[in-house]
């Protein structure tokens, strides 16, 4: 049997840290190893106890979550999960962590139990087995649009999950203004995405927005798919439009990367499919129908995945055409939709 968990449980609040600790206790896998009410102690007590996993509040006294994870992602670099209230505010530091480094994130519950922290127990093993990296800003310098042209009538349709958040911000800054039509799933809480498609239309050459039923995909936008009610598909005609299905979870998510790669092959139209990184194997037998239909595919290579899941088993299925480090994918997918007469990006 291998050793279980080590985690650090950090909040300000004695009864969050009670509840946090006992909810991960529940599960024979994970140890929690110790608590702190502020950065710090936990800073103190990372070096004494060198946990595996830290499990990290947004408000506290001293250093705000988000200034410490700055500093633990800086000179030691580790698993984190963030803590958060479910407020707007607390809804972009978020994501702001998430940006940052940190694996992922879960809401305070508006009722507080250790059976509503449950969700935490799977995310704190994928935490563990992700890989974390000192942050190095690697831009990717984006296309001028008079360099760049896309094919006509091209979709692109990422997917995306754990550690996305950074791998999408990575990829969609290097986009020129005029990208090709893109449709997106990051699995992600209903909470959630409209903040991240805020962000991502802050910092990138592209409008990018919250995919809403019946937008008409255009070149120059990028469609996020809201979290949790429904999936994100493209319906087929003249004019390819956003639609919003309610249906059941698909590989356990809604919305879920197989449907949306699905609906692309039925447009039967030039197409690219990406894989990016994730937990489970969700997109990959969608990317290998868009492969087997023709389309172009792409995967993001193990060493620069935060979890190597989804597009291992895209990979393993022979849905991913190249494996390529995530500063090199925002070139490479360029070049698959431009303008064939066009094609000067590399």
């Amino acid at each position: 049997m291998s050793a279980p968990i080590k985690v650090l449980v950090v909040d300000d609040s004695l009864t969050m840290r009670g509840l946090i600790s006992a909810a991960l206790k529940s599960d024979p896998e994970i140890e929690v190893v110790g608590t702190a009410a502020d950065p710090i102690e936990a800073r103190a007590a990372i070096k004494a106890l060198n946990p595996d996993v830290l499990t990290l509040d947004v408000e506290m006294p001293n250093m705000n979550g988000l200034e410490f994870l700055e500093k633990i992602m800086r000179l030691r670099p580790m698993p984190v999960v963030m803590v958060s209230t479910l407020t707007a505010a607390g809804t972009d530091v978020t994501l702001a962590a998430l940006e940052i480094g940190a694996v992922d994130a879960v809401a305070k519950p508006a009722v507080a139990s250790a059976e509503a922290f449950h969700e935490l127990i799977g995310k704190v093993k994928t935490a563990a087995r992700s890989r974390v990296r000192a942050r190095a800003d690697m831009p990717t310098a984006a296309v001028a649009p008079s360099a760049y042209r896309p094919a006509q009538n091209h979709i692109l349709a990422i997917g995306s999950s754990t550690g996305g958040v950074e791998a999408l911000l990575t990829v969609l800054s290097g986009f020129p203004a005029n990208c090709p039509a893109t449709i997106i799933t990051q699995h992600m809480p209903a909470t959630f995405t409209s903040s991240f498609a805020a962000r991502l239309d802050r910092v990138c050459a592209p409008t990018v927005s919250e995919a809403a039923d019946g937008d008409q995909l255009k070149p120059g936008h990028i469609y996020l798919a809201p979290g949790g009610a429904a999936h994100l598909e493209v319906s087929p005609g003249l004019t390819p439009r956003c639609r919003l299905v309610a249906s059941d979870p698909v590989n356990g998510h809604r919305p879920s990367v197989d449907v949306m790669f699905d609906s692309v092959v039925r447009l039967k139209r030039p197409m690219t499919g990406v894989i990016l990184t994730g937990m489970g194997k969700d997109g990959a037998k969608g990317l290998k129908a868009m492969r087997d239909a023709g389309g172009r595919t792409l995967g993001q290579d193990e060493a620069t995945s935060v979890v190597y899941g989804m597009p291992k088993a895209a990979f393993e299925l022979g849905a991913v055409e190249r494996q390529l480090p995530l500063h090199r994918l925002a070139p490479a997918i360029l070049e698959l939709c431009a303008d064939p007469a066009a094609r000067s990006v590399a």
